[in-house]
């Protein structure tokens, strides 16, 4: 994977982390972004990639490392906006979103949010790693799909 790539990567993860710290605070919107962030942000962007040309995955490898890669990205970028936009409608404006986010963020201290916004994104990388292998999985199994039908349509040509 070339450097650019991997550029590319990184600003589209966070790109969807801020994008999804935004949502998150639209009241039923919020709970369907954070878990679509949660699980599935790697399969947004590898098929987005793969879509415009830029990606072609190789390897299992490949795709799960990239499906870390952007699960831990977009997760920290989402705590980085999240967090402290909370703690500023909540202290200033007396305004939550989440009332078990609001509770917890107005108790811990600073290094306690940070390890388990740390933890979440571990998390966030396992789960789109994983969400990520299913994605080189599926795209595997179209291309098949697609070579079978064309031998097929050769055959009756």
């Amino acid at each position: 994977m070339d450097k650019s790539l991997l550029k590319l990567i990184l600003l589209i993860s966070a790109f969807i982390g801020g994008l999804g710290a935004v949502l998150t605070f639209i009241p039923f919107v919020g709970q369907v972004a954070f878990w679509i962030l949660l699980c599935f942000a790697s399969v947004i962007v590898m098929v987005f990639l793969m879509r415009t040309g830029l990606l072609e995955l190789y390897t299992v490898q490949e795709s799960v490392t990239i499906g870390a890669i952007v699960g831990f990205v977009s997760f920290m970028v989402f705590c980085i906006i999240y967090v402290p936009v909370v703690i500023i409608l909540l202290k200033f404006f007396n305004y939550y979103s989440n009332y078990g986010v609001a509770v917890m963020l107005k108790a811990a201290s600073f290094w306690i949010i940070f390890i388990l916004s740390v933890f979440m994104a571990i998390l966030s990388a396992t789960i789109n790693a994983f969400t990520g292998f299913l994605t080189f999985y599926v795209s595997e199994f179209i291309k098949t799909l697609d070579k079978n039908e064309e031998k097929r349509h050769r055959k009756f040509k």
